[in-house]
């Protein structure tokens, strides 16, 4: 499989007054084309830093990362990056905030729009073009959020948690749109969540991340039988709960110090 994201001995620091503070170190990560992968590790590993040097919001203090075979030197047009808030202007109507991304770039064409809203029907968005955000559901504006990251054709998407403040029920169905969609374009994925069974559910791989300073401790390649299936379908796998169990294994001997406690079940 041919790599669209590398990194290869990535490293950075943050500085401020009271110093510098090394985030991630040594980081060695090949994520080929077409592959979903997720980032799971305690808080302050460094994971929405590799989400930020990856869109190449900041470059790294040393090392190299990689898009398509080029080095990255700041952002691209290739990446999408999808937050946990939408975002979503509300005085601009549904079809105008999905449209954003292309009216900043000043590519809104007749066929972008209609690719819009062939976007916002595979969303289940469909009559909803004309109304304003303040009218939608919580789960019905990330999708819009998707939809507007999606119109400008990225090749990576970048998603930080994005249906962590979904009721469940949403969040699921969310997970299954998305990855459905994300399979029919042939799109290159990364996630950050705080969620295992989210990161199992959804991902080829997942990576764990160590802290202090963050690093990649262990990486989960998820069953081919598994990764087949929709995540409402592979939670629902006979062998889901051994991965699960896998990976909390490895996440909860990542956080040194910490208090016992009992050990959660996929949700």
């Amino acid at each position: 499989m041919k790599p669209m994201l590398e990194l290869h001995s990535v490293s950075h620091v943050y500085v401020n007054d009271k110093g510098a503070s090394l985030a991630v170190e040594g980081l060695e990560l090949s994520v080929g084309r077409g592959e979903f992968v997720s980032l799971v590790g305690p808080s302050g590993c460094g994971k929405t830093t590799v989400l930020s040097l990856l869109a190449g919001l900041f470059p790294p203090a040393r090392g190299e990362i990689l898009l398509d075979g080029q080095p990255v030197r700041g952002p691209s047009t290739k990446v999408g990056y999808m937050l946990q808030q939408d975002y979503l202007f509300p005085w601009r109507t549904i079809l105008d905030n999905a449209r954003m991304g292309l009216e900043v770039r000043g590519a809104i064409t007749s066929e972008r729009t209609a690719e819009v809203r062939r976007l916002l029907e595979e969303m289940e968005l469909g009559g909803t073009e004309e109304r304003y955000p303040h009218e939608l559901s919580g789960g019905m504006r990330q999708r819009v959020a998707l939809v507007r990251t999606l119109a400008t054709e990225p090749e990576v998407l970048l998603l930080d948690e994005p249906f962590s403040a979904l009721d469940m029920q949403i969040k699921l169905q969310l997970e299954d749109l998305v990855q459905r969609t994300l399979r029919r374009l042939g799109k290159t994925a990364v996630l950050v969540t705080h969620d295992l069974a989210e990161a199992a559910a959804m991902s080829d791989r997942v990576i764990v991340l160590g802290s202090r300073p963050g690093h990649i401790r262990q990486v989960f390649n998820i069953p081919r039988e598994i990764q087949q299936r929709l995540p409402t379908g592979a939670r629902r796998h006979p062998g889901f709960q051994d991965v699960f169990d896998a990976i909390w294994e490895e996440l909860d001997a990542s956080e040194e110090g910490a208090d016992a406690h009992d050990k959660p079940t996929p949700d």
